[in-house]
Parts: structure tokens; sequence; C-alpha cells
């Protein structure tokens, strides 16, 4: 999750490494205070003084006994990539492609693999496969851990140098190593580069009354395809909506809120953040620019909802808005601030955390859903077996599983509730449903959704019902009282 943000630019002449070193030490040291407070701060002051010394030292060193040449750029750049490693895994120093690359992602459209990454516990890891593309179609799934890159292993990699090793020319291949839990050994997986196109938002339709909105990141237009879905539903009179953000790797702060905002009333909590610095102290509420949709809704997550997925799911949770279904999110709740430098390179620099609206802290911990359902697939191993058992079935076992009471001779008539006109019409009792989609054959948490969604008008009449009755009875004993 990161935010941009444009800080002056400061102009540097072209000076020699040596000079260069000693100007920085000199400028860094005018600028720590002559006076201070007290010992703790005196003691502060001094270290910061001696490290700055030490640093001074080495880069004239290198420059002048290392054995071979290098490049003043290169060692520069190196010394701010090792600053920036000591920060968390989301902190890094974006020279000036690196930076380009960033934003031709986040516009929606860009060159690659179609995976987004991370550093956990040190090794590389998929956060998610964008569905659609080259690294999806070959199998890689969320919290895999690529452990080479061709022949060249990730320990120690940075996030940047791996996502650069990753990208490359279309149409070029590579070869990725990677760890998965339950796998006897690594998988070896070969990927073909291709222009990824993010389709942010799709949709469809279940049961002809429940609407299906799949969101696979948050670019810069998520907002607006996702008024153009809810806006086609809603023509298609649906009652009820399924929200996916199941594997989506995050993507813009303001279009996690924007998209919160379509499902929440006016001056709702969506997210707040806690930094350093009081402009690091962030606070995003709904608010009336958008009409605000009433469905009720099932939001369906997993190990692949990260970042702005968690801040969409987490806000809707917390003030009731949805039923978050399915397992537990990937836990990255922090803010990335992009600062640009004056050479045109960046600095993605964490700043803050954020939290839910009820003062849950994501990061690490994800979001939990009120549901946990595992998407497990059916294998052929399972599928046989259930074949195998029916075969052992008699014949009267196989032919009682589609017999009802109706069916059987001589069975007793049924009568209607009381009040109700007798309904002969037995088609009239049967609820019409579409043929089960191939997808829902590979998609429990789905299925379950769905289930529970073409349910919720039953349950919520029934209730209703129930209690009218419960209030009509309780009136007619106290007057039977009386």
């Amino acid at each position: 999750m990161f935010i941009y943000k444009n800080f002056s630019r400061l102009r540097f002449q072209n000076y020699s490494l040596g000079v260069l070193s000693s100007l920085l030490f000199i400028l860094v040291f005018l600028a720590i205070p002559v006076i201070a407070k007290d010992n703790d701060s005196s003691k502060s002051i001094n270290n910061k003084y001696e490290n700055l010394k030490i640093f001074s030292e080495v880069l004239s060193l290198i420059e002048s006994s290392y054995v071979e040449k290098i490049d003043n750029k290169d060692l520069i750049e190196g010394a701010i990539h090792g600053l920036v490693k000591t920060l968390d895994p989301h902190s890094s120093y974006m020279p000036l492609d690196a930076y380009k690359d960033m934003q031709v992602q986040t516009s929606g459209k860009f060159g690659g693999l179609g995976i987004e990454v991370s550093i956990k516990s040190g090794i590389l890891t998929v956060i998610s496969p964008i569905e659609g593309t080259p690294a999806f179609e070959a199998g890689v799934q969320p919290l895999d851990k690529i452990i080479k890159i061709e022949d060249e292993s990730t320990l120690d990699m940075t996030l940047n140098d791996a996502v650069s090793r990753l990208r490359g020319e279309i149409g070029t291949a590579v070869n990725i190593t990677i760890f998965r839990e339950g796998l006897k050994a690594p998988l070896l997986v070969k990927i073909v580069r291709d222009v990824v196109k993010v389709q942010s938002v799709k949709k469809k339709i279940y049961n002809n009354s429940i609407g299906y909105v799949k969101i696979r990141s948050f670019t810069k237009t998520t907002s607006s395809d996702l008024d153009k879905a809810l806006s086609f539903l809603r023509k298609k009179n649906i009652t009820k909506l399924i929200l996916d953000v199941r594997n989506n790797p995050g993507g813009l702060l303001n279009q996690a809120v924007e998209v919160s905002d379509r499902f929440l009333k006016n001056e709702s909590l969506i997210v707040y953040t806690k930094g350093k610095t009081e402009e690091q102290n962030m606070r995003f509420t709904s608010h009336d620019k958008v009409s605000h949709i009433q469905y009720p809704m099932i939001i369906l997550v997993n190990g692949g909802s990260a970042s702005a997925s968690e801040i969409v799911a987490g806000a809707l949770q917390d003030l009731g808005r949805a039923i978050i279904l399915g397992t537990n999110t990937f836990g990255k709740g922090s803010v990335q601030t992009i600062i640009p430098l004056s050479d045109g390179s960046a600095l993605r620099l964490t700043t803050a955390r954020y939290f839910t609206p009820g003062g849950k802290v994501i990061q690490e911990n994800g979001i939990t859903p009120d549901i946990i359902i595992e998407n497990k697939l059916i294998t052929k191993n399972v599928e046989e077996d259930v074949t195998s058992k029916s075969k052992t079935a008699t014949n009267k076992d196989k032919i009682r599983r589609f017999l009802r009471e109706r069916d059987l001779k001589k069975h007793l008539k049924g009568k209607n509730s009381v009040g109700e006109e007798e309904k002969n019409n037995i088609d009239s009792e049967k609820i019409n449903k579409n043929k089960i989609n191939s997808d829902l054959d590979k998609d429990s948490q789905l299925r379950h959704a769905i289930s529970l969604l073409s349910g919720w008008d039953i349950m919520v009449h029934g209730l209703s019902k129930k209690n009218k009755l419960i209030n009509s009875t309780n009136l007619t004993l106290e007057k039977f009282n009386r």
C-alpha cells in the first residue's frame, strides 16, 4: 500500500566522490544542534558523529585503495541500497528505471509475469498471482516461496533486484524455483513474460439475483470500473452481492478508500494510519459524493488478499456491513510513501501502520474471516473413491437418494399453513436455479457464499414472520390474563 508525496528537490553539482563524501559529512555535522538538552541527546549526537565519520573514512578508502576502478554512481547507489535494506522489506530505493516501472504498474498495464512478491521472514514470497497473467496460468500460488531465479539464489536478494530479474523482454522465458508447503521437493516453473493487462474489475450474476464482483488489484481506475460493474448489476435487479478480493495483492490506498465508500454510510471511518509524525496520522471516512450500495454482502478473502484488500475487508467487517468468508489474509498493514528524489529516482519508505475502524492491527495479523472455509479442490482420487463407494451400494440405496415423501405410495397428503390458500401447482414450490457453473465446481468458497446468500431472504422473512407470531401470541395471552 503506498501513497505519493512530493518533497522539494535538492540540486547537487558534480563533485568528485572524495569531495562529495566530505561535504556530506560536514553538512550533516553542521545540521546537528550544538547544545544538547540532556545527556541522552548528547550521547545520540556523538554516536551519529562517530558513525558518519566511519562512513566517510570507508568511502575515502574504497575510492583510493580498492583494487579495481569503481563507478562513483554505482558506489553511492549501493550505499543507499544498503542503508534502506536495514529497514523493513517494503522500504526500498528505486533508481530511475525502477521508479518508472512502478508508475506503469499502478496504471494498470505493464510487462512481466503477473505476480506480486514481497520479502516475508527473509524469503522472497508470492503475495498473489494476478488472474489471467502468465504466472497465474503457470500455476503459481499465494505464499509460494521463490528460492531461485534462474540459477541464482534469492537469499539476501533485495525486493527491487528480484523484481528486475523477474521482468524482461516480452516473449522471453524465466525459470523460477518454488518451495511450496506440501510438496516433497522444490518445483521448477518456466514462465514466458508477456504484457500484463490488469482488468481491475470483472462481474457476473449467479442464481438470477446474486451479483458477483471480482477486484483483481487496486489501480488508478478501480473505483470507476467498480461503479460501471455495480451499475450493470443494478439494472439486472440483483438483491445480494459477493465482493471477491482473493489473490488481490493491493495497490493504491485512495482506491481502497473509494471502494469501501461505495458500501458504507456517510461519515463512516474506513481506515486510519499512525506514524512517527503528525502528518502521517491520517483518517479516511466515507462521503456523500457517490451512491451507497445497501445489498447484503459477503466478501471472499484468502492468503493472497493483502494491503488494500485487507483495508476493504477490515472496514466492512468492523462496521457490520459484510460477512467475511475464506481464509486468513496476508497481513500487510503498512503504508509506503513514494518520495521523488532530485535525479528522477525515488524512495519508497514505510511511514505508518494502518488500522481498521475497530482498531485492529492488520500488520502481520491479517484479517480473520467470520466464516473460515478452505478452498479445497476435489481431486481425481476423491472422485474415484466416491465412485467406487457408490458402486457397492444396493439398487434400493441408489433409488432412495432420489425419492421424497410425495413419491411414496399412499403417502399422507400435506396441508398448507393456517390462513394460506392451497397450492396445487408443484412447480411453484421449486426454486428457480441456474445450472451450476463450471467455476463453482472448482471454488468451494464461492459456492458457500452463493448458498448463504441464496437463503438470506428465507432466513430474514422467516424470522420476521416468527417475531410477528410471537408478538401476536403474547398480545392474545395478555388479553386472556386480564
